[in-house]
């Protein structure tokens, strides 16, 4: 079974990330009509600054390069993941426990597939992968399988 393109990508990128000190937040690969627009969201503590993201740029513009990921030609944005950054691997949940959250899911859990709420907890146990989420005082159980976008909220 071949990988999506965005899986790839993020193997190929991540160590060479990891090694400037900063971290993989997310991958987008998004097919448009004559080119693949890729999107990578990079952060660092204390926040990524514009030259960042252009060093990035063009190691990983190398990389693309070199390892012919996409078929045919590409842009490339490499940027933060801003405020309502992406929430997409365990540890992501994890960090954020206690934040607001935006969730959609695949299909619906009790009537719903959109949840804005707190994430109260992310729960791994044996293998079976949880978010825990109030939405108004009402407590979700959300299947992390069913989990299709998950961002954090910014607050004013």
């Amino acid at each position: 079974m071949s990988l999506p393109y965005q899986e790839k990508i993020r193997q190929l990128i991540e160590l060479m990330i990891e090694s400037e000190s900063m971290e993989v937040v997310d991958v987008e690969c998004l097919k448009m009509k004559f080119r693949w627009l890729v999107r990578i969201y990079i952060d660092k503590e204390g926040g990524v600054t514009v030259d960042d993201c252009s060093e990035i740029s063009k190691q990983v513009g190398d990389i693309l390069d070199v390892y012919d990921v996409l078929p045919g030609s590409y842009t490339l944005e490499v940027s933060s993941p801003g405020l309502d950054r992406p929430l997409t691997r365990d540890k992501d949940f994890i960090k954020y426990r206690g934040s607001a959250v935006r969730i959609k899911t695949g299909e619906k859990l009790d009537g719903v597939k959109n949840f804005h709420g707190k994430l109260n907890d992310y729960l791994d146990e044996d293998g079976s992968k949880t978010l825990i989420v109030d939405v108004s005082g009402k407590i979700y159980h959300i299947p992390r399988n069913l989990v299709v976008k998950a961002h954090l909220v910014y607050e004013f």
